[in-house]
């Protein structure tokens, strides 16, 4: 009886566990059209992580290099998430919703090796891209009763939150840039350049950075996000360091730090509180 009993609780407790993050595939009608011969709808995508219990908060995420989440499933979060991938169940337990954000359709071009066409610094410093996230802001608030918007960046994706926060103004509650790259991509500065003296105080909303101390990322120097960094900064420190020094698996991605990190913003958002340093 013990042994089936345990058995028991495994498989519930797993079950609870799977049901804490709710994948949903949302689609909204961008309002234009694309193409030369044939004109199709753009539609912007999105995947919410809805938690098992009510939320009216959600922490929309865009991804690093190549900027673009090519969503076609509802499936497609687990790549798109970077390092809080393995900590959405500290997200379901804090009662926040997480959002990932992908380029619209007309924007959503990428070539091999992960390098994107599309998507550049011209349409994310647009208002067309903060109109785009207003569609799936509504959908979101319609259907899913989230009143409350924060968005965040991870490296190439901050070129998105920096211009979103600016954009959208208080029509959000925050803003967050992780890892921010501050320099233009060396091969082709139409990635990255529109955010080389990027006015920080612009942003209306409070904002949150988050760095590591030891970032080795070209495109993301610590010392640049200190120089303009107020107070509400979350210096991470330790961790491990393997791979392409602006990867996933680097510093620059927190690596070994993911989950304590994750913790921090966690807390940022639910009460404001800006835990200064992360790690040894």
């Amino acid at each position: 009886m013990k042994w089936l009993l345990s058995i028991c609780i495994l498989v519930c407790f797993n079950q609870v566990a799977a049901q804490i993050m709710t994948p949903i595939l949302i689609e909204a009608d961008a309002g234009r059209e694309s193409g030369v011969f044939s004109k199709s709808p753009v539609v912007q995508r999105a995947i919410l992580l809805k938690p098992s219990t009510s939320s009216d908060t959600a922490l929309m995420f865009y991804r690093g290099w190549s900027g673009i989440a090519n969503i076609k499933t509802e499936n497609d979060w687990k790549r798109n998430l970077n390092y809080l991938q393995n900590n959405t169940d500290l997200f379901a337990q804090a009662g926040i919703a997480l959002v990932v954000m992908d380029c619209p359709s007309d924007e959503n071009r990428i070539a091999p090796g992960n390098t994107p066409l599309a998507c550049n610094d011209d349409y994310r410093s647009s208002m067309k891209h903060a109109d785009d996230v207003k569609k799936i802001m509504a959908v979101l608030k319609e259907k899913y009763g989230i009143t409350k918007f924060y968005i965040m960046g991870h490296s190439y994706g901050t070129i998105s939150s920096k211009w979103l926060a600016k954009n959208l103004g208080n029509e959000i509650m925050g803003s967050i840039h992780s890892a921010a790259m501050t320099h233009a991509n060396t091969r082709n500065r139409a990635y990255g350049y529109s955010v080389e003296s990027f006015d920080m105080s612009a942003l209306k909303a409070p904002v949150l950075n988050v760095h590591h101390g030891d970032d080795q990322c070209v495109h993301t120097p610590y010392s640049t996000v200190t120089s303009y960094s107020k107070n509400n900064l979350i210096t991470v420190k330790g961790g491990e360091g393997t791979g392409d020094v602006c990867g996933g698996t680097h510093l620059h991605s927190m690596g070994g730090r993911e989950e304590a990190t994750s913790k921090a913003l966690i807390q940022w958002i639910k009460t404001g509180q800006v835990q200064s340093s992360v790690g040894e």
